[in-house]
């Protein structure tokens, strides 16, 4: 054990050192199975580890990342694309050194992104994207049009799903979907609000075995994270659940699942190149558009 924690501490540091930006997207075939939970502790997790995160809520206009961290915010993303507000004027400190920007409420009309506001995003994204290690989305539930760009572009892509059969379903939706488009970018499977490890493991290989019988895809399970009352009393508290009870299960298996996602990253020459490849995507597949 003394071993493992040693070696995880030199990748930390040499991860660190490098500086290699990495972009997630978060995504879930429907709502409501705790997918902004996770991209919120997730993050933090990864602050109090070291890394510098910018957390995105792009549940643009239907945003909750601000009201999870009891902070009320003037300026939201919807400033971004609507009023060419700059995007440090957006930033925002949560607890733990985390970054974020808030995704907005209250839009009287359904939100799209066209070729000027996509420009614009990609213009102020790349001025502050030096300053972090991880860029990571949460998307809206489902796959829009607009955002297609922004996913096929990133690194890598979590997906959230709960054990339940219509979540399982959606979850492989989006997954082929997204395959489809891009048979690149790497899959992470989370499994939330599982009522035991068992079900939550067996949810994780029905989902493997779907991409990989029907589509020929290999994707990871990451990990599981049980069903846990404290969640609905953190949301409760607008404070994040492994601030508000660092030793309950549920939080213990979020340190232990990016401490798994963490140790499987490999720092190899390709991580330079990320930046540049990340923004040179997005643009290229906003051209295309």
């Amino acid at each position: 054990m003394r071993d493992q924690a040693e070696s995880l501490r030199r990748l930390l540091n040499h991860m660190n050192q490098k500086k290699a930006m990495k972009a997630i997207a978060v995504v879930s075939g429907k709502g409501g199975v705790g997918k902004s939970n996770f991209s919120l502790n997730f993050a933090l997790t990864l602050s109090k580890r070291g890394f510098h995160v910018l957390l995105f809520d792009m549940d643009i206009g239907m945003g909750n990342i601000d009201i999870l961290l009891g902070q009320s915010t003037s300026t939201t993303i919807i400033d971004l694309f609507e009023r060419h507000v700059s995007i440090e004027e957006l930033i925002k400190k949560g607890p733990g050194n985390l970054s974020f920007i808030a995704g907005g409420t209250g839009l009287t009309k359904i939100f799209t992104m066209d070729q000027e506001k996509t420009a614009y995003f990609i213009e102020q994204l790349q001025l502050v994207s030096e300053q972090y290690d991880y860029l990571i989305f949460d998307m809206g539930a489902g796959i829009s049009e607009d955002r297609l760009q922004l996913l096929m572009a990133v690194h890598e892509i979590f997906v959230i799903t709960t054990p339940e059969p219509t979540s399982i379903t959606d979850a492989y939706a989006a997954m082929k979907y997204i395959h489809l488009q891009e048979k690149e970018i790497p899959f992470y499977l989370v499994v939330n609000r599982a009522q035991t490890d068992q079900e939550g493991r067996e949810t994780l290989q029905r989902l493997k075995n779907a991409m990989k019988r029907f589509l020929r895809r290999e994707v990871t399970g990451l990990g599981v994270l049980p069903e846990d009352r404290i969640v609905s009393k953190a949301v409760a508290r607008q404070t994040p659940f492994l601030l508000l009870d660092p030793s309950t299960k549920i939080s213990r298996a979020m340190v232990e699942l990016t401490d798994r996602y963490l140790s499987d990253q490999t720092a190899d020459e390709s991580s330079v190149s990320r930046p540049a490849s990340f923004f040179a995507k997005l643009r290229q597949l906003f051209l295309e558009r």
